[in-house]
């Protein structure tokens, strides 16, 4: 059994999260919610702060179960009105007539005022809640459920310290995890101690998957590819299954999704590209979990030096994660991985995050499709070399380089693309 086993699996269960809708509005929805129930009645004025990785990945999302509402504002009011913070990121998943129209009539007002929160965290959002004479003040940092303060009429009743031993304060050490060991864990893990998430996982997020190829989502793109590619070949499967998936999402259908390191669309493809080619190759249920293990931790890592939010694509990480998920259930070596994570991070690293939105869904499919040139390159012992490009000596440590453009080098970026979304 692998030393760190026991890590592994809690890396697992602390990144393979329910949620409904894209993770960002809701984290939103989920403080005011908290801040409601710590003021302990309807708050008469909201004042939201959130970093601008926040704002550029809730800014254009369609919250679920709002009726179509679109955007931050909505996404605190709904929280304040229907929220319930015991159910975290499924915080607004049962909302009635009356509070989406009350909803409606607080948008077109100034109940809600939104700004901007300069801070050197890419995941910050901090509530204040007004009513009478008593205020509530509630804020999460880093993760999208991790309140670290809490303080009512001036008093502070919650705040956290960070645990440097801990990824991003409040989680298990990432320090564990490389793809020797990946591959390693994929291999022995005892199927019944992950069964449970990765049961919910296929559910879920398959069931999202076909709701979107019903068609009314975004722009179409997963039924466009079934309709335009008829002889539905694997591979256009996948892409169609986790395009659909992603475009049903950021346009607010009510459907759960299991998510992978904080973010929906890096849940969805991480896994359903390796659903649909197990079924597709009708592969044993015990291959399917395996493969869905060794993808969705490949995703952690890469993750893990970018950070939770970033002008990184994260559809890059996933699909890539998916192209090595693919080679590990055809057989592939341990070598032959290294080259299809090599293959895919050689062609689209540049592909920018300008933020969730209806789109992604293509950007997806467009990652899986370079994960799976990666994966035929890579089953015929073909692989880039250490003189293309952001390409090192190991896998590992071009894993690390990766980390450095989407969390040091593309700060810049990052503050560009937040400017461009504001002048709209």
């Amino acid at each position: 059994m692998l030393e760190n086993y026991q890590e592994y699996i809690q890396i697992l269960k602390e990144e393979l999260v329910p949620a409904m809708g894209c993770t960002e509005p809701i984290a939103i929805a989920y403080a005011c919610a908290k801040a409601k129930e710590v003021l302990g009645q309807l708050p008469t004025r909201l004042v939201v702060k959130c970093s601008g990785n926040i704002v550029k990945n809730a800014k254009c999302v369609t919250v679920p179960n709002t009726g179509h509402l679109v955007g931050i504002e909505a996404s605190a009011i709904i929280g304040v009105l229907a929220g319930d913070a015991s159910k975290r990121l499924e915080v607004i998943n049962t909302v009635n007539k009356e509070q989406i129209s009350k909803a409606k009539q607080l948008l077109n007002t100034d109940y809600c005022k939104v700004e901007l929160l300069e801070s050197l965290t890419p995941l910050h959002i901090q509530v204040l809640a007004t009513a009478d004479d008593h205020e509530a003040f509630v804020e999460i940092k880093d993760t999208h459920t991790n309140i670290t303060k809490i303080i009512k009429d001036k008093e502070v009743l919650f705040e956290t310290q960070q645990e440097e031993s801990k990824y991003l304060g409040v989680l298990a050490d990432r320090s564990v995890l490389n793809i020797c060991d990946i591959f390693e864990f994929a291999n022995t893990v005892n199927i019944e101690d992950v069964q449970d998430m990765l049961d919910k996982q296929i559910a879920y997020n398959m069931a999202i998957a076909k709701e979107g190829l019903k068609g009314g989502y975004g722009v179409g793109i997963g039924k466009m590819l079934m309709e335009n590619y008829p002889d539905q070949d694997v591979l256009t499967l996948m892409k169609a299954y986790t395009a659909s998936a992603s475009e049903a999402r950021m346009s607010g259908c009510s459907l759960p999704v299991v998510t992978n390191s904080g973010s929906g669309n890096q849940g969805i493809t991480s896994s359903v590209p390796i659903i649909v080619y197990a079924r597709y190759h009708q592969m044993s249920a015990e291959q399917l979990y395996r493969g869905l293990v060794f993808s969705n931790l490949v995703t952690i890592h890469q993750k893990t030096g970018i950070g939770r939010l970033s002008a990184f694509c994260g559809a890059v990480c996933a699909g890539c994660a998916s192209g090595a998920g693919i080679t590990y259930l055809s057989g592939g070596t341990l070598a032959q991985i290294d080259m299809t994570i090599r293959n895919t991070l050689a062609n689209i690293p540049g592909i920018v995050c300008d933020g969730a939105k209806a789109s992604c869904a293509v950007k997806i499919a467009t990652a899986i499709d370079a994960a799976m040139m990666a994966h035929y390159l890579a089953m015929k012992n073909c692989a880039y070399n250490t003189c293309d490009g952001i390409l090192k000596e190991s896998i590992e440590n071009t894993i690390q380089a990766i980390g450095r453009i989407g969390k040091e080098g593309m700060k810049v970026t990052d503050h560009e693309i937040l400017e461009i979304m504001l002048e709209k």
